[in-house]
């Protein structure tokens, strides 16, 4: 079972002069989930190398036992450190693809033309694809093997436009995640704020917050367990 986890390549939080990049947790629980549930895991990122962590998400207030097992981790660390580049990932490698969130990927992830294939081709060979926080933003290109959004007609969740405002950054930001999903066809839900809340709609699991990281994984998990039965 190869699962391939793709991160942010871009650091730079708008034009507020902040840094910005993946979120911890959201690499962190999955990472574990996932590792843990038997998957070979590949990490991957657009500039490859070190991808860059938001700060914020390493304050002592976001930290869990996933996030301190991974800083404590000599071999999560080394992976982290030296992600293969996108441009160089086949889709026909990997049984699945997991997107962690944080601001970042709405910059790049979202607009990136290998991103997009990416999860074109799994769509297209019956592979799961699961993103969770800001990553379903990812998905705003990304369209279905009949031509379609992705997303089109699909529950799905994300970062709510509540989540974002409590956070102070929907000014910040290229696109609000929920407004881009319902404007795409999606048929949005959420939870309450900042607590798990997962979808998954055939092989398209989303997850809305930090929370729903290792929920999400886990349906990921689940998924693959169905398409190999």
């Amino acid at each position: 079972m190869n699962i391939l986890m793709v991160l942010t390549s871009h650091d730079r939080l708008g034009d507020t002069g902040r840094k910005t990049g993946f979120w911890l947790e959201e690499l962190a629980a999955p990472y574990y989930a996932l590792k843990d549930g038997g998957a070979t895991l590949v990490l991957a990122s657009p500039a490859g190398g070190q991808p860059p962590l938001d700060p914020k998400s390493d304050e002592p207030d976001a930290q869990t036992e996933d996030t301190a097992r991974f800083k404590a981790d000599p071999e999560a660390q080394k992976v982290l450190a030296s992600t293969v580049k996108l441009a160089e990932v086949k889709a026909e490698d990997f049984d699945a693809v997991f997107y962690p969130g944080g601001h970042g990927p709405l910059w790049d992830l979202a607009e990136d033309a290998h991103s997009i294939s990416l999860i074109e081709a799994l769509a297209a060979a019956g592979k799961p694809v699961a993103t969770v926080c800001h990553a379903p933003g990812v998905l705003r290109h990304v369209k279905g093997s009949g031509g379609d959004l992705l997303v089109k007609g699909k529950t799905v969740t994300g970062f709510a436009n509540t989540e974002e405002e409590a956070v102070g950054l929907t000014d910040v930001v290229p696109f609000l995640v929920e407004d881009v999903l319902n404007a795409n066809g999606g048929f949005y839900s959420k939870g309450p704020d900042w607590a798990p809340y997962v979808l998954t709609d055939g092989l398209l699991i989303t997850g809305q917050n930090p929370a729903s990281s290792r929920p999400a994984a886990e349906a990921l998990l689940a998924a693959l367990a169905k398409t190999s039965s």
